[in-house]
Parts: structure tokens; sequence; C-alpha cells
């Protein structure tokens, strides 16, 4: 049978998937970028400014010098000896310098100082806020807010448009990777991510599409070894079994021809593994009362067991390999589990249940496996072909076959409500 991988878990809470992380973290750079960018234009703004109004202020009071030199008279605003002018501004015109200085009381404009030496001893000043230039800080601080959202939508925007067209990319090839997984070799996940982008996407396709063909190569290898090595042992086995019938009879005799019956049945039982791993094998089709025909293969089969038809139905499948499954699973139930063994009908669900241990733990972990018995007893009690075969005939009905323990074992095969298809 194919190799199938685990099916992943499926987590509660939210999905927090590669779109929104991507989308997140564009906004958040967006941001930062957009803070950063309007701190500095607020500070070079604002610097600007006050060098301008102190320029404006120096003309201002060269004016007002000027005017009270020539005329002795206090213009454009200027005073003489004012007392409270800023001690910094102060110390500056004391050692005989024209100075400017800025301070700031909390309000919308700071206040602009300018003083200047008289030759008379005294000192000339002027004081003024220029609140109409620093009205315009205010607008800018709008200007950034808005451009800052802006850039931060747009930023998001673009994160949901290329992480969704990631994410898409990456959905694609996690589907068609766990077709490949289900066991379909013409799956290709490059071709079902599409698009001729060479990205880390592209390469993860290609890499799987590589395993995948490498496994697909080395499970067929194995396959044909497995049907050689059958095909090569049916001819002496056949010889074996026909010189075993010329043996006089005898208990010696019983054992030969005992144990030549077991090699050919697991020599077919092995040629039918092969087939149903090359995954060629078809259903023939065909409408049967469920009910009836499992009553009458089971008085065949194992005519002690019970047989209950809760809810007949009619299904489209192949009889014989509907045949081989129950054949199958009532000698399991009879190798290794205890009477009573039940088989139920209900509508498209067949269950065969006994009283047994049960099933162990890892084939109701990993499913059947070749050669597996649950037991190290090897003395009649199966080669660990039957389940196998049952699973791989279910798989080419396209039903579903399972298995659980509840007080014995229970395999519970669910035919499709649709005829299989090639």
């Amino acid at each position: 049978m194919p190799y199938r991988l685990p099916r992943p878990r499926r987590t509660s809470g939210v999905r927090f998937g590669l779109r929104w992380r991507l989308s997140v973290a564009i906004a958040a750079v967006s941001a930062l970028v957009a803070l950063v960018l309007s701190l500095i234009i607020y500070n070079a703004t604002q610097v600007s400014m006050i060098n301008s109004s102190r320029d404006v202020q120096d003309e201002r009071l060269q004016s007002a010098q000027r005017i009270y030199e020539s005329t002795e008279r206090l213009a454009l605003g200027a005073v003489l000896n004012d007392p409270d002018l800023p001690a910094p501004l102060r110390a500056a015109v004391e050692r005989g310098e024209r100075a400017t200085y800025v301070s700031h009381d909390g309000g919308d404009a700071p206040d602009v100082w300018a003083a200047t030496p008289l030759p008379d001893g005294g000192v000339l000043s002027l004081h003024s806020r220029f609140t109409d230039r620093y009205s315009v800080l205010a607008e800018l601080d709008q200007t950034l807010i808005l451009g800052s959202l802006s850039v931060v939508a747009g930023g998001t925007a673009l994160g949901v448009l290329i992480g969704g067209r990631l994410s898409r990319r990456l959905r694609k090839a996690a589907t068609a990777a766990a077709r490949v997984a289900e066991g379909d070799a013409d799956v290709r996940v490059r071709e079902a991510i599409g698009g001729r982008a060479r990205d880390e996407t592209a390469e993860l396709a290609r890499a799987i599409d590589a395993m995948a063909d490498a496994l697909q190569a080395r499970l067929e290898a194995e396959r044909r070894v497995t049907a050689d090595i059958a095909h090569e042992l049916r001819t002496p086995v056949t010889g074996l079994l026909a010189a075993a019938e010329l043996l006089p009879e005898g208990r010696p005799a019983e054992l030969v021809r005992d144990r030549a019956q077991l090699l050919r049945t697991l020599v077919e039982d092995v040629l039918e593994v092969a087939r149903l791993d090359g995954a060629a094998e078809r259903a023939e089709l065909q409408e049967i009362a469920l009910g009836e025909f499992v009553s009458r293969r089971v008085r065949t089969f194992t005519p002690d067991a019970e047989v209950r038809v809760i809810n007949d139905a009619v299904v489209t499948t192949d009889p014989r390999r509907l045949e081989r499954i129950l054949g199958n699973l009532l000698a399991n139930a009879a190798r290794h589990g205890e009477p009573p063994v039940v088989v139920e009908v209900d509508e498209r669900l067949i269950r065969v249940r006994d009283h047994g241990p049960g099933f162990p733990a890892e084939l109701l972990a990993e499913g059947p496996s070749r050669f597996r018995t649950g037991t190290s007893d090897r003395a009649g009690r199966g080669h660990g072909l039957g389940l196998t075969i049952a699973a791989g005939q279910a798989r080419v009905l396209g039903a579903r076959l399972t298995f659980r323990n509840a007080e014995g074992a229970i395999a519970a095969l669910r035919l499709p409500a649709q005829p299989p298809t090639a």
C-alpha cells in the first residue's frame, strides 16, 4: 500500500496566518518609519522657524537702535533698560555683545528677545511673541499625522496583498503535498501552485516533487522485486504441492502438505499485495443486496458467526473484492479473537466484531502492516497480510476500513455512496 502521512492536527483558537503576520510586520515598520520621519521634520521645522524668528528680531533691533541713536526715540516696541530682561541675555549684553534669546513659558509660541548695549551704557531690547509664525506648526502636526496614517494604511494594504499571494501559493503547495501523501502519484506541487515566480515557494515545490518522484520510484522498485520473487516462487511451490500428494499417507505427509499449502497461500498473498501496491487494480462493479450478500458469505466462511442486518441497502461495488475483504476480516477474528463473532450490516456499513483481546496498539495507531501479526507466536497464526490485503481492496472499492477496540476488536467497512471510478 502507498505510504500515507498522518493528517495534521487541527488546533483550536484564532488562526494567525502568514498573510496577517506579514501585514502586521509591514504596518509596524511603516508606523515606526512615519513616526521617526515626522519627529525629524517637526524638529527641523521648529529649529528653522526659531532661527528665522531670531534673525527677524535681530534686524528689528538694529533698526530700532539706529532710530534711537539718531533721534533718541524708542521705535518698533523697543525698551530701554528693561528690568525683565532674561539673565542669559543680560550677561551677554554686559560682555558688550548684541544677542538674541528664546524663552518658552508654555504658550503656543515662544518669546523672542533681542538686546544690544548702547554707547552711553544703557541696554536697548525688543521682546515679541511670534504667534503668527508658529501657527504653521499646528498645521504641520495635522499634516504629519494624516501622512503617517496614510503610510501605515498603504503599508498594511501592501502587506495583505503580498502576504495573501504568498499564502495562497503555500496553501496550494500544502494541498498538493497532502494529495501526494495520500498516494496520488500524478500530482505535482510545482504545477499546483502555478505562476512563473522563482521564489522560495517554487524551490520548495520542486524539492517536494523530487522527493515524491524518488519515493515513488523506490516503492515501484520494491513492488517489482516483491512481485518477481513471488512469481519465481510460484512454480517450485506448485511442484512441491504436487510432490507432496505423491507421499504415502501418514503424519509426515500430512505435515508436508499442510506447510506446502501455507507456503502457497503466502506466495499468493504476496502477489496480491504487490498488485494492490501498483495502484493499477480496477473494480468490476455490480449491484448487490448487501444484507443478503453478507449473510451468504458469512455462512460460508464462519458458520458460527452471527449476522445482524439492521438496515439493508443495494450498493454498487465489486462482489469479488468485497468477499475477499469480508473473508479476511472473519479469518482475522477467528485467529486472533474469541467468540462470539458478530457481523452487522447497517446500510453501507459492515462491522465485524469479536470478543477477544482487541487489536494491537500498533495497528490502531499506524494501520495494518504486512508481516505483523500482533503476536510473537509464529506457529500457524498467520503471516500478517490479511488485514493489509483487506485495506488494499477497500481502497480499490473507494471504501474506508477502520479498526477500534470496544470490549473486543471491531473492524468497520464503510462503502462509498457513489461507485468508485478510475
